[in-house]
């Protein structure tokens, strides 16, 4: 074989080698080593009897879908792909049978036309798609219908429509009650979007009780009670992420010098005051931030995790939750990423020690 055409083949070998990995193996590679987590025996709940076996869910927020305004063609194929391979990776490893989307999933849902928003529906259908046995729910975002004075009926309804995602919600799945929340709707101003999501919850607020307290005569009983999983776009009211130590938290100085703005970054005093003291949760989860935090919840002995986003183009180390949750206990963790600052050190690297190759072969060519 002519030795040029030997070392030029050698040469896309290498690199169809480091494209398939960089864009494909490093997601396998760094995602299997997260496993389901195990719960705790002195952390459950004497007052709680379960038999049955937990319910094991994903959980992930803010995947922003790049719509028609934002960001370069190549860039939003990029993100799709990345998410697209990472979420399917996930799902391959995992087998969730519950996953939970915690709001944000478009970018531009606020801005964009009917048209658009279909094609949006569709295409996050496409990349998130889950297999059979497992259920898809999802939580809605400012981003997807905007902040609480840009909301219009028009905007909600389509959204509730598309994903079957109404303002407040409970799913309820083998003795666990995961509350689902609009947090737009909880500005307690009586507007079109709060009003019916106040008289939802209340409503769970008397489900919980009248189960966990065996009441005669309600007709809003569940099979069995256990404290909730709240579930909501916006964290619950803290003044900023100065307490924030977890692995992916907000870089300094951003989590000691960004402070939060009410019904903005996170919800109001108020809200979460009021929340906290109707359904009583034992964990909230949250997003919207882009990155993680672990918190003591300021009402009762819960935790407040809020989820880092899913997508490479808000943070270098995106990642998701595991749940393990059964009626007494649970178990909580997150699970790492390929990061995009590695995998550009690795096209880097790559490249250059093929460039470098191929220069070893001009240099071998000439002495021949």
């Amino acid at each position: 074989m002519n030795p040029p055409i030997y070392f030029l083949r050698r040469t896309f070998l290498g690199l169809g080698f480091l494209l398939f990995y960089c864009e494909f193996l490093i997601f396998y590679t760094t995602q299997i080593t997260c496993t389901w987590p195990s719960l705790d025996p002195s952390k459950q709940d004497p007052n709680i009897t379960s038999s049955e076996p937990p319910v094991k869910a994903m959980i992930l927020a803010d995947t922003h879908l790049l719509g028609s305004r934002h960001g370069h063609w190549f860039d939003k194929l990029r993100r799709e792909w990345q998410m697209y391979r990472a979420f399917q990776t996930a799902i391959t490893i995992h087998r969730p049978e519950q996953v939970f989307i915690l709001g944000d999933l478009f970018d531009e849902g606020l801005y964009s036309s009917k048209k658009e928003f279909d094609y949006y529906i569709a295409r996050f259908y496409s990349l998130f798609s889950v297999p059979e046995g497992t259920s898809m729910n999802v939580v809605v975002g400012n981003h997807d219908i905007g902040f609480h004075y840009h909301v219009n009926p028009y905007l909600k309804a389509r959204f509730e429509k598309g994903f079957n995602a109404p303002s407040v919600r409970l799913v309820s799945v083998r003795g666990n009650h995961f509350v689902l929340v609009n947090s737009m709707a909880l500005e307690g101003d009586g507007c079109f979007l709060c009003k019916p999501a106040e008289e939802e919850l209340a409503k769970i607020q008397r489900t919980l009780a009248c189960t966990q307290n065996f009441k005669t005569g309600c007709n809003l009983k569940l099979d069995k009670y256990s404290k909730p999983i709240l579930m909501q776009h916006y964290p619950l009211y803290r003044a900023s992420d100065k307490d924030c130590k977890d692995f992916d938290a907000a870089p300094l100085p951003q989590r000691e010098e960004e402070l939060f703005r009410e019904t903005w970054e996170c919800l109001s005093k108020a809200a979460t005051y009021q929340i906290l003291r109707q359904i009583k949760p034992r964990l909230a989860l949250s997003g919207h931030t882009h990155h993680g935090c672990t918190r003591q919840l300021p009402i009762g002995d819960g935790i407040e995790i809020t989820i880092p986003s899913f997508s490479w183009r808000n943070k270098d180390n995106p990642n998701y939750a595991l749940g393990v949750f059964a009626a007494n206990n649970y178990a909580i963790s997150k699970c790492e990423m390929p990061k995009e600052s590695n995998v550009i050190n690795m096209y880097m690297w790559g490249i250059g020690g093929l460039f470098l190759y191929l220069l070893l072969c001009k240099r071998y060519k000439l002495h021949r």
